[in-house]
C-alpha cells in the first residue's frame, strides 16, 4: 500500500512539472467612474499552483509565512499515517497469525482496528489540509489587491454636536 501512495505521488509530481502562465483572460478588470482596476494576482492560478505543490499558492500570493504552516501540518499528518500503517500491519500481522493457532484472545483484532482507524483519521486530516491550502490560495489572491487603507474623498454625512454644560 505504501509504494503504491509513493508512486502515486511521484506520477503526481512528475506530471504536474508544467508551469502556470498568467494569461490576458485570466485577470479581472472593473471599470469604474475614474479608474479602471486590473487584478494582479489570478485566484485560479493560485489554486492551481496550490494544487500542484502545496504552499505555492501561498508563495504566489506573497505570503510566504503560511507555506512553512501547511508543510508542517502536511508533514506531520502524513508522518502520523505512515506511523499507525506500520502499527496496524504488525496487528494485522499478529492477529492473523493468532487465528492460525487458536490462541487469540481478540486483542490484535481490537488493537488492528484502533490502529486502522486512526490511520483512516490521518488519511481525512491529509485531505482536509490539502483543501484548506486551496481555498486559502484562492481567497488570498482574491484580497491581494484589497486596500484597507482609508478613502479621503468619499465624503460620508456627518452629524456634529456640542454640548455645554454650566456650572
Amino acid at each position: 500500500m505504501k509504494s503504491i501512495i509513493k508512486i502515486i505521488l511521484l506520477a503526481f509530481l512528475i506530471g504536474a512539472s508544467a508551469t502556470y502562465a498568467q494569461t490576458e483572460s485570466d485577470t479581472v478588470s472593473v471599470v469604474t467612474n475614474d479608474s479602471l482596476f486590473v487584478m494582479t494576482k489570478s485566484p485560479w492560478g493560485a489554486v492551481l499552483r496550490s494544487a500542484i505543490i502545496p504552499g505555492w499558492g501561498q508563495i504566489y500570493n506573497e505570503s510566504y509565512w503560511k507555506a512553512p504552516i501547511f508543510w508542517a501540518a502536511l508533514g506531520g499528518f502524513i508522518y502520523g499515517w505512515t506511523f499507525y500503517d506500520d502499527l496496524y500491519d504488525k496487528y494485522a500481522q499478529l492477529y492473523s497469525e493468532s487465528i492460525n493457532d487458536d490462541s487469540g484472545d481478540g486483542s490484535y483484532l481490537r488493537q488492528r482496528d484502533f490502529y486502522r482507524d486512526q490511520r483512516d483519521l490521518m488519511s481525512v486530516y491529509i485531505g482536509l489540509t490539502y483543501l484548506l491550502n486551496l481555498i486559502d490560495a484562492y481567497v488570498d489572491a482574491h484580497l491581494f489587491d484589497f486596500d484597507v487603507g482609508e478613502n479621503l474623498q468619499i465624503r460620508v454625512p456627518e452629524v456634529r454636536m456640542k454640548f455645554y454644560f454650566n456650572r
